[in-house]
């Protein structure tokens, strides 16, 4: 039997370009579906429904198609507080300095969905940032423009890299998709 076709439910090109290292063929598809919290779950139980949610909703574009589903959700969780995508300059501003010279966690919920099986977990990754000043956190901002990314920063942008003190875990999970952890958990999917 051959093996399913790889399905990226994002259109986010940091997740294309990380899985593009496991050189595995795969396609994208957008999946638009609500990111909501459930206070009666724990943040891994969350980010785990919220990535299953998103892979259930691609898996209807596939229903003829031996496909499996890969889909993703990334937080920031800074002092047990949700760090999500910030509404506007002066939030991303209060997101980075609420930041600096402190560890926080980045955590991705990840789901495969095939036709028979589903998979999900959540892998965590601890940041600390050197403290950048009120100038260098506005230079960032402006140039780079990190209002799509959860935390107000992207860890692969150069300006900010140049203020990473520490990471403990998985660089890739901070970007956006943990690809040892997808890789070892899409084995069983593949013959």
């Amino acid at each position: 039997m051959p093996n399913p076709l790889l399905i990226l439910a994002s259109q986010s090109p940091r997740r294309r370009e990380i899985l593009s290292l496991a050189m595995i063929p795969f396609e994208t598809v957008h999946i638009d579906t609500p990111e909501i919290f459930d206070p009666g779950f724990s943040l891994d139980e969350n980010v785990r429904r919220i990535a299953l949610e998103k892979a259930s909703a691609a898996s209807h574009l596939f229903i003829d198609k031996e496909v499996l589903i890969l889909a993703a959700d990334t937080v920031v969780v800074l002092d047990g507080k949700v760090l999500g995508k910030p509404g506007n300059h002066d939030e991303a501003f209060w997101m980075l300095r609420s930041l600096q010279n402190r560890k926080h966690r980045v955590c991705t919920g990840f789901a495969l969905l095939s036709a028979d099986n589903s998979f999900a977990e959540c892998v965590a990754t601890e940041v600390e940032f050197e403290p950048m000043t009120a100038d260098e956190i506005t230079r960032y901002l402006d140039t780079v423009r990190p209002f799509d990314k959860a935390g107000s920063y992207g860890i692969q942008d150069p300006l900010m890299a140049c203020h990473v003190r520490r990471i403990e875990g998985c660089y890739y999970n901070v970007v956006g998709l943990p690809l040892s952890s997808v890789c070892r958990a899409m084995k069983p999917f593949f013959s």
